[in-house]
């Protein structure tokens, strides 16, 4: 058997008043994932730890089975892994965002999702100005880049930038937690104020700004980490061929970790206007050609929950249902091998918090041949009636392979 994971990030939420207390998967219009729903068997999904941060980098290792509190060590190398950076020994890697600062509060954690095209360029000229052998920005997607400090010291208390919008930016600078990492965090703190002043006048920014865009004007470093170990998903669940189809360089980069090909896809945003046909197409396409299972993962309702866009979320879920899962579980149906089709977020991202919570998400396993519950539609509240119950650690990729 065949196994394909579709992954819609942030996709879960919780009551929101203008939909009548209903959530955007209640609302959304998704008739394919209710039809495999209702085929397959239902379940709440713990993904990530209580003491650890709800990132997505967590979720989504929590996902394909990872033991998060021994393998995980920091957002940025793993991105670094998909970027093609080498992270050597004694380096400390952190993700890097462009973020929109007005006055001393901060505005985004995306400076407007800014082009992946401006963003390169103002990642070159911090290079050129803050950069030098112990310092080297790494350009990636949008506002998603990469920060290499050599030598630098991961006891760092940081704080996500989407965890804290609208809030004082000078209040979640970077902290050491003990001693030995005060060098680390006076460096990084010194590299975001010195960025303001260097991104305030930039011609990008000024274009931007003229334009009624949110500026690009400081950059954010946080999850500090180390080069981890991690078990490739054949050494864990003898899963002989695997492949990562994604737009963000950190699902990328935990897939190369994993032991997954990674596969590029043409005009990919991570946003609502992404290439979902193309990715369904490359999803189906790696299928035949082989693959044992397929982690597709799409962004776009992660980023609206971000933004608190309840109409944006619910319009994601609802082209992840008719431009991914429709012709995926059209595919199947001429495939030599049954295909076992999962469908979860990987934590919630409630419009009203804009922000991610730990609360279990709600998934699907459908395995062609094994009976189904009695869930007709797939949401929330309806999720945890279903058969599975609640799943922690790596009990929902063990049932998703029959293992």
């Amino acid at each position: 058997m065949k196994h394909i994971i579709i992954l819609g990030d942030g996709m879960a939420d919780l009551p929101i008043e203008k939909l009548g207390g209903k959530t955007p998967l209640m609302v959304a219009k998704t008739p394919y994932i209710d039809y495999l729903a209702k085929k397959g068997r239902n379940g709440l999904l713990a993904t990530v730890p209580l003491d650890m941060p709800a990132g997505s980098e967590i979720a989504n290792m929590g996902v394909m089975g990872y033991d998060v509190r021994k393998v995980y060590d920091g957002r940025g190398v793993l991105e670094a892994a998909s970027m093609g950076v080498e992270i050597m020994e004694g380096d400390l890697g952190l993700r890097c965002n462009l973020i929109c600062i007005e006055g001393d509060t901060l505005k985004n954690h995306s400076a407007g999702h800014i082009s992946t095209n401006e963003a390169h360029e103002l990642i070159d000229f911090l290079n050129e100005k803050l950069g030098s052998d112990k310092v080297i920005f790494y350009p990636g997607v949008s506002y998603r880049h990469l920060l290499v400090i050599k030598g630098g010291n991961k006891q760092l208390a940081c704080t996500p930038p989407h965890d804290v919008p609208g809030q004082t930016f000078k209040d979640k600078l970077i902290k050491a937690k003990n001693e030995t990492a005060n060098d680390t965090a006076e460096l990084l703190n010194d590299l975001i104020i010195k960025s303001q002043v260097l991104l305030a006048n930039h011609p990008i920014n000024k274009k931007r700004k003229e334009a009624g865009k949110d500026m690009a004007n400081s950059i954010w470093p946080w999850s500090p980490g180390n080069k981890p170990q991690m078990p490739t998903l054949k050494e864990m669940y003898g899963v002989e061929k695997s492949s990562v189809i994604s737009a963000v360089d950190l699902i990328q980069g935990i897939g190369v970790y994993a032991g997954m090909e990674v596969l590029k896809v043409e005009g990919v945003t991570g946003l609502y206007d992404t290439n979902y046909e193309g990715k369904a197409q490359a999803a189906i396409d790696s299928l035949n050609a082989g693959a044992d299972l397929v982690y597709l993962h799409i962004e776009a309702s992660d980023e609206a929950g971000h933004e608190g866009d309840v109409e944006l979320k619910t319009l994601t879920i609802e082209y992840l249902d008719s431009r991914i899962v429709k012709p995926i579980v059209e595919a199947a149906k001429l495939m030599d091998e049954p295909l076992a089709i999962a469908i979860l977020p990987d934590h919630p991202t409630p419009c009203d918090l804009k922000t991610h919570t730990h609360d279990p998400i709600p998934f699907i396993i459908y395995r062609p041949g094994e009976k189904a519950d009695n869930v007709e539609v797939y949401d929330e509240v309806n999720a945890s009636k279903g058969s599975y119950g609640i799943l922690k650690e790596n009990e929902f990729i063990k049932a998703l392979l029959g293992l």
